[in-house]
């Protein structure tokens, strides 16, 4: 019967052939696998040209790093009308050249999955593709299907055959859905390749939140987390984004997405990606209750960007060159505005209390002096893929801190009646999902909708490279704060600490770059720390035991530790460790924290910066 129903498929996608068609109509069959890839084929819109590039994706929005999708082609053919294979030349990993391209009918090729690939260049899980026979599907939709040069506007359909019990989800809506055969119809290759998918055996459930549904699609192959337990950890945040931005949602469809890794994934990170109408999210299968907060920080992140950039962009994102990209100098707002709405929104709405946020800044200020603070921000987004990649992280520390400067300062200007939220809401009515803004045109934009001190801002924190007024911004809502001082402290080995799952010990993760203290105790990497100075550790307590120790000891210190390690295969030994305590230079950390006595003017300004 497989074989039959097979060969009818195929003599239909022939049959269909007789004429060239206006759109996209690609066929992937996730039934038959074979070498962990599967086939695509796609029917082409007619082209005149004698020849034309088929492309993939080199990057996609979001990611910021340079992919090659088309290297996870192969065996690429191209037909006639009739059949008749026509000449390809390869020009790169992303492009075929096709000759004779006025009779071409259509492409096919077999897909290779990026999550256990053996190639170099680890793709970001969330930005990635999975094939597991039978199990699980993670469709990135560009990293399966591409697109004619100069023809990213066409209508593009797809059709994905699925095995029996498993269910698609995306945030596509399917135009037709019988005989194990969804159909998707996008309105061109931006609105495609902005839809992931995955298909699996369902574990799904829906909400209604400011007008969206909301769907949520787990994949944990042991069952550890549900989609049930997501939506009612995500509920709440979801409540208070929607009352955020004013008691609706500008969307009416939105799709969490949730592929849960057994072991280590591949590039050893997790976390989302975000995409107009959903989010793919990649998290490690572990007790739910690790995950709790995780998921609720990631989500708020991804969830605001239906602000930006969907409501607000620039031509090089509304107009993405998949192959030659172009970037924009405004991730201060796309993920550093939307990473300072992710904590703020639950500072507004009640879910943190104030001191639990300005400890959440004091972890910004923190991971932002680990970056360059000399190079602008303008200049290392524009160069973000090459020349700066590795200060692209900061868009999550300094960029956020942008937002929070920003944000005081344009409610101490109004008297506390104007903050970055009515900013974004006023942008995203002059520009909207479809219109565009130029890229240098945007901060004068912004001094046109708000106060020229505005303008100022950007020219000296943003598009300069002066540090940001922390301290004097902070003390305007009544915040002191202090930046971080050198001092001396108790080492601890210069070790790197994780977490065994199954036992819920502290384990040392890295032992190669011990100190002579660490020497001395005799770490070894693996071993599971089950007492420190005295004090047995638990993953609860361990900050606390180690603030202890720091605050406790002195150079000459006898310290002592309980390790519990396998000393041969299958035998596990406690052992004791010991060594004289070496104090070492190092920074205390910022300190952030309410005034004792704010004016009212500062309170003032704090009651406002603290609303939404």
């Amino acid at each position: 019967m497989k074989k039959l129903t097979l060969f009818l498929g195929v003599l239909l996608t022939w049959s269909s052939l007789s004429a060239q068609t206006t759109g996209y109509k690609a066929f992937l069959d996730l039934n038959v696998v074979k070498n962990d890839k599967v086939k695509v084929i796609i029917e082409l819109p007619a082209v005149s040209a004698s020849e034309i590039e088929y492309q993939m994706p080199k990057i996609v929005p979001g990611t910021y790093s340079i992919y090659d999708f088309g290297r996870f082609l192969s065996d690429f053919k191209a037909f006639d009308i009739n059949g008749n294979e026509l000449a390809v030349d390869s020009l790169d990993q992303n492009r075929w050249l096709i000759k004779n391209a006025s009779s071409l009918a259509k492409v096919e090729y077999w897909v290779e999955d990026s999550y256990d690939t053996e190639q170099g260049n680890t793709v970001f899980e969330p930005a990635g593709t999975n094939i597991e026979e039978g199990k699980n599907f993670v469709i990135n939709t560009f990293g399966f299907f591409g697109y004619l040069k100069g023809m990213k506007e066409v209508k593009y359909e797809v059709n994905i055959s699925y095995p029996e019990g498993f269910y698609g989800a995306t945030s596509l809506q399917a135009t037709k859905s019988e005989n194990n055969t969804d159909t998707y119809i996008a309105d061109n290759y931006f609105n495609l390749a902005d839809a992931p998918m995955m298909y699996s055996v369902p574990d799904t459930t829906t909400i209604n939140v400011g007008g969206a549904e909301i769907l949520f699609s787990v994949y944990s192959p042991n069952g550890l987390l549900t989609a049930e337990f997501v939506k009612d950890n995500v509920n709440q945040i979801l409540e208070a984004q929607k009352n955020y931005l004013g008691g609706t949602l500008p969307i009416k469809k939105y799709a969490y997405i949730i592929y849960l890794f057994a072991g280590p994934s591949q590039s050893g990170a997790l976390g989302a990606l975000e995409h107009s109408y959903s989010s793919m999210y990649s998290l490690p299968e572990v007790n739910p209750k690790y995950l709790t907060q995780l998921i609720k920080d990631v989500s708020a992140h991804e969830f605001f960007h239906i602000i930006t950039p969907l409501s607000i962009h620039s031509e090089e994102i509304g107009n993405f060159n998949f192959i030659d990209p172009k970037m924009s100098k405004h991730l201060w707002m796309y993920e550093g505005v939307t990473e300072y709405f992710a904590g703020h929104v639950q500072l507004a709405e009640g879910l943190f209390g104030i001191d639990e946020y300005l400890s959440k800044i004091e972890e910004k200020v923190v991971n932002a002096a680990g970056y360059n603070d000399t190079v602008p921000f303008t200049v290392m987004s524009k160069l973000c893929l090459d020349q700066y990649k590795d200060q692209y992280g900061n868009v999550y520390e300094k960029g956020a801190l942008i937002g929070l400067c920003l944000d005081i300062r344009l409610r101490e200007l109004s008297g506390g009646k104007y903050s970055v939220n009515q900013l974004l809401k006023d942008l995203s009515n002059e520009y909207g999902k479809d219109k565009s803004f130029k890229d240098d045109e945007l901060f004068d934009k912004i001094t046109e909708l708000t106060y020229p001190e505005i303008r100022e801002f950007f020219s000296t924190y943003v598009e300069g490279n002066k540090p940001l007024p922390l301290k004097e911004y902070l003390a305007k809502i009544g915040v002191s704060f202090t930046p971080a001082q050198a001092k001396m402290e108790p080492s601890m080995g210069n070790i790197s600490f994780g977490l065994d799952q199954e036992s819920g010990h502290l384990v040392v993760a890295k032992a190669d770059n011990l100190n002579s203290f660490g020497e001395d105790m005799g770490y070894k990497e693996g071993d599971h720390l089950l007492e420190f100075d005295g004090i047995a550790l638990t993953v609860q307590n361990f900050q606390e035991a180690v603030m202890a120790y720091k605050e406790s000891r002195k150079e000459g210190d006898k310290i002592t530790a309980l390790v519990q390690r396998e000393v041969k295969p299958g035998k596990i030994k406690n052992v004791k460790l010991k060594a004289k305590a070496i104090m070492v230079k190092t920074q205390s950390p910022p300190s952030i924290e309410m005034m004792e006595n704010p004016t009212q003017q500062q309170l003032d300004l704090l009651y406002s910066w603290m609303s939404k």
